[in-house]
């Protein structure tokens, strides 16, 4: 029997905003009205609409989200957080995190096929009562796609402006009475609208699942990534506005590549009707090469990070008979194995472009660190009244990291200190509390209090450069208060609004003692908010969302260490009561899809998108103005089995920097020049 793929279903017109079911919040299967915190979805059908080239053209819809476009599938994020690369957001699939604690990647998503997932959820806010370190800013969880029981083949052919192609295949089926099982490849390739800013990736994900039995039930999943991206560098306003293309690193100037894979394999036992056990071991694989770019100028090397993960995620789950009870236990288990080398290079350059490299004999690192983690937690609900649920939960986090120095002490660098090989220990109790409140059918209202904390990395434990006392450093503490309101009014109108105040303590920074430079817990931030999403149908034929986000995120106590031209020597200065350096303001999103009765299977899309202004550093003193995006798109299902679309991005071919920046004491803004107008085609056939 032939099926066709749901991603061209005409059934299109549905609410961004309605009551969804989630699994990320409490890794259990629950309505939105049941949660005490902020979640927005992104379904298939979304995505399907969209055609995300890049995850930030998805995720960006959702409010209180916000993620630019560093070239390729390159990305920062800033969820309740700035923009920054910092470790404060945790990136799953299918509930795994795709890395350990410890070594965050700030690009984590182009490690998953977004474009073939079946949808993406994310938590705004701190998340660790039930995932750990990391999840402070929020967490963003990927879902793969169930096989079908029918036979499913699906082809998504793509081509666009600067070379992009991208083919995405799918084969679903069942292979017996009680399994199924399921292929999705992407093969994506990009020259990129920048010189020599090529972008490729394969990706696969496979997916088996299977009845064991009346009781048992077992969901196996496979993904892997080759990525290989190129270097784009940063310009300086002249360059940024005469020669946008321009891209200061050639030939494999700034590259990386990335290898990623995992695999799992969750097994549940349906121990009666009321509670249920499972069990879920994974691996991971990563080999990551890269030339960071950010160093390019002033300590150029290439650094080789490999780790392998084994783990066991396992937990209990009762439900009582009335549903006015339930309660989860359970406890997590991740040993990485890990490496890093950094090996310096020389670069050569022709003017102020980049050309060419060679690789020298001299290494600045070369060390193992295994972390083993062990962390149980447990979490529980209860229905007081119709109108009345709580809920509560508590995380112990224990790491311990084994760390071996590679090098002699001979070859002692002060440009690059190497802590002498030691074991450093964690330990960290997560605790949460929400109350939902129940007006009617039609509005409810939640307020949580969350913990969250981010453990050290890798990178900043064992690779200080030139600062002190970094094996000395504990894990940043953050703080969160919320409440929220959503619903729907007449029948018509989806609504949710957040409005939060999160403090961060212990934040890593920079201070002076004496003539060194030291890292320490010492930072102290404050981040509060509103976030707001409208999801609406005008009629039969229009519907209409928004997502609107207004924050206020400013140093508490917060040291920057710089080096000064009026001294030629390195100072130090406390930024407290400034606003958060690359923190926009405001950020919008508006779109309006058009469904006309005169022409059944279309759907036409117009998107606006704004990034509100933000200072570039932390003394406040020089700005980007931000800007606005207008984006349209076409989908139209030709019959049951094909489907036609077409999108432009950025429609007005407005010049933008999607990342402006200046270190302290440089009055030159660098710019990453934005996506300029682009042009996307394509096909979908499905058997």
């Amino acid at each position: 029997m032939l099926v066709v793929s749901s991603a061209i279903s005409t059934e299109t017109q549905s609410n961004d905003n309605v009551e969804h079911i989630v699994i990320t919040s409490t890794r259990e299967a629950k309505a939105t009205l049941e949660l005490s915190e902020s979640v927005g979805v992104v379904t298939e059908q979304m995505l399907a609409d969209i055609a995300p080239a890049h995850p930030s053209e998805a995720l960006n819809r959702v409010a209180g989200v916000y993620i630019n476009n560093l070239g390729g599938e390159g990305h920062m994020t800033a969820i309740r957080q700035p923009l920054s690369t910092s470790g404060v957001y945790l990136f799953l699939e299918d509930g795994i995190p795709t890395r350990p604690t410890g070594f965050f990647n700030h690009n984590g998503l182009y490690e998953i096929n977004v474009p073939q997932s079946s949808r993406l959820e994310v938590i705004k806010g701190p998340a660790s009562a039930l995932y750990g370190s990391d999840a402070i800013g929020g967490v963003i969880n990927s879902i793969t796609k169930q096989p079908t029981t029918d036979l499913l083949l699906g082809l998504n052919a793509e081509v666009g402006s600067d070379g992009w192609h991208r083919g995405l295949v799918s084969w679903s089926n069942s292979v017996s009475d009680n399994a199924s099982a399921r292929v999705d490849y992407n093969y994506t390739k990009s020259d990129g609208f920048r010189d020599e800013s090529s972008y490729d990736r394969h990706s696969v994900n496979g997916r088996f699942d299977a009845d064991l039995g009346e009781s048992w039930q077992m969901v196996l999943t496979a993904s892997h990534s080759n990525i290989d991206q190129s270097g784009s560098s940063s310009l300086e306003f002249d360059d940024y506005i005469n020669q946008t293309e321009k891209n200061l690193y050639h030939g494999d100037i700034g590259y990386r590549e990335v290898s990623a894979s995992r695999i799992s394999a969750e097994l549940s036992y349906q121990v009666s009707s009321r509670s249920l056990l499972s069990f879920t071991p994974f691996y991971r694989q990563n080999d990551s090469k890269m030339m960071p770019s950010w160093m390019i100028t002033y300590d150029p090397n290439i650094a080789e990070t490999d780790f392998q993960s084994f783990g066991l995620m396992s937990k209990y789950r009762y439900r009582s008979d009335s549903g006015n009870v339930e309660f989860i236990a359970g406890i997590d288990i991740d040993s990485t194995p890990a490496s890093y080398k950094e090996q310096q290079i020389t670069v050569e350059q022709q003017g102020d472009i980049y050309t060419d490299y060679s690789v020298t004999e001299q290494y600045n690192y070369n060390y193992d660190a295994t972390q083993q983690t062990i962390s149980p937690y447990v979490h529980g609900e209860y229905q007081i009244t119709p109108q009345l649920r709580v809920n509560a939960g508590v995380r112990f986090d224990r790491f311990e990291v084994d760390y071996t120095n590679n090098l002699s002490d001979a070859t002692f660098d002060y440009a690059h200190l190497r802590p002498q090989s030691q074991t450093i220990t964690y330990d960290n109790t997560s605790p949460k509390l929400g109350v939902i409140y129940q007006f009617n059918d039609n509005h409810n209202m939640y307020v949580s209090y969350r913990y969250a904390f981010r453990a050290p990395t890798v990178g900043n434990l064992f690779r200080p450069g030139s600062s002190q006392g970094s094996t000395e450093l504990e894990p940043v503490q953050s703080k969160s208060a919320e409440i929220g309101f959503r619903g729907q009014i007449a029948g018509q109108l989806d609504y949710e609004v957040a409005i939060y105040d999160m403090n961060t303590e212990d934040d890593i920074v920079s201070v002076i003692e004496g003539d060194s430079r030291v890292t320490t817990n010492a930072g102290e931030t404050q981040h509060k908010g509103i976030e707001l999403g409208l999801d609406t149908m005008l009629g039969k034929q229009l519907q209409l969302g928004l997502s609107y986000t207004y924050t206020d995120q400013t140093y508490k106590d917060f040291s920057y260490v710089y080096f000064s031209t009026d001294c030629f020597c390195t100072q130090a200065l406390n930024f407290a009561g400034n606003q958060i350096a690359k923190a926009p303001e405001h950020i919008g999103n508006a779109r309006i899809a058009y469904y006309p009765n005169w022409l059944t299977g279309l759907r036409a899309e117009l998107e606006y998108s704004y990034l509100g202004s933000y200072y570039t550093d932390q003394t406040n003193t020089q700005m980007d103005d931000g800007f606005s995006l207008v984006n349209l798109r076409f989908n139209y299902d030709i019959n049951d089995q094909f489907q036609a679309y077409f999108r432009v991005i950025n429609l007005t071919d407005e010049l933008y920097s999607s990342y402006t920046s200046n270190q302290v004491g440089d009055p030159d803004l660098s710019y990453r020049p934005g996506q300029p107008r682009r042009f996307f085609l394509g096909f979908r056939y499905s058997l």
